[in-house]
């Protein structure tokens, strides 16, 4: 089972990871990681804007390299773009192996990208004033882990 879903509903990442264990019986490992919206700094809300097509084409190319190096059982993005409050989840991320280390770094492998390169326009709102968010110097340098 492998999906992505970029959406602007609501996201259940409870409900995610059920679904996606229940489609993966026979596996022996799942590793799943939610992302939520900080309220730290004053933050009042996060704005993510996307170019419908092209961002789940860039996220697909992720997963391919994801299923090349650790071949796992089954893979679950599921992204929010959009308004959202703080405390609400932004990212589901979730990988399926026959064993832990597998989906474990197949899933920080592509949490890696979706920090540091995935074509999402962030904005974060602090009352009546916003800014756009950038990649931090450790999301680059995350990244660059996976190098060969």
């Amino acid at each position: 089972m492998f999906t992505l879903t970029v959406t602007e509903a609501a996201l259940d990442p409870e409900g995610a990871h059920r679904d996606f264990r229940s489609r993966l019986p026979d596996c022996g490992a799942i590793t799943a990681f939610t992302g939520l919206v900080r309220a730290k700094g004053g933050v009042t809300g996060l704005s993510l804007s996307h170019y419908p097509g092209m961002t789940e084409k860039e996220i697909e190319k992720i997963m391919d390299e994801a299923r090349r190096r650790w071949n796992p059982a089954g893979l679950c993005v599921i992204h929010r773009v959009g308004d959202m409050a703080p405390g609400e989840p932004i990212v589901f991320v979730a990988a399926a192996s026959d064993h832990r280390r597998e989906s474990f770094e197949a899933a920080d492998f592509i949490m890696d990208y979706l920090k540091s390169e995935a074509p999402f326009w962030k904005s974060e709102q602090n009352g009546d004033k916003a800014h756009w968010i950038e990649p931090r110097a450790q999301d680059i340098a995350d990244k660059k882990r996976w190098s060969r």
